[in-house]
């Protein structure tokens, strides 16, 4: 794990979900997703709009990459994963890949939240996927 990624968990958790650091705010929620070799246990500080007391989407933009985040694949592999949320504390949810027009109001709202994500998409020339992660 980056330590930039290590610097946003501490402060995530050491502020009750509030990340000051790029004024993130209180948009990220931790994902603990096992690696989709290793099994390993990995966590990963993601922007997400929550879309309804049960579902939050997530982007995988990996900062407009032109391969996929490794939290991407891990949640492909084992879609049981869950979140530590700034509202909610810890989640269990399911990861689904949103396709198709799902997939692109999704990844919509991502734009209209922040220029970021629309810079991320013209760096890359793949589709960004946009998961949405509903409460167990």
């Amino acid at each position: 794990m980056s330590d930039w990624n290590q610097q946003i968990i501490e402060e995530f958790r050491r502020h009750g979900g509030t990340v000051t650091t790029m004024g993130f705010g209180r948009r990220l929620v931790l994902l603990h997703s096992r690696g989709a070799r290793s099994g390993a246990e990995r966590v990963n500080p993601l922007a997400a709009i929550r879309e309804s007391d049960d579902a939050w989407l997530v982007a995988a933009s990996a900062g407009g990459a032109d391969r996929h985040p490794a939290w991407y694949r891990n949640v492909l592999a084992h879609p049981e994963v869950e979140i530590e949320t700034p509202d909610d504390g810890t989640v269990a949810v399911h990861a689904t890949d949103l396709a198709g027009a799902e997939r692109d109001a999704g990844w919509a709202r991502f734009t209209e939240m922040s220029d970021g994500f629309a810079r991320y998409e013209a760096k890359t020339s793949r589709t960004i996927p946009v998961v949405r992660l509903t409460r167990r």
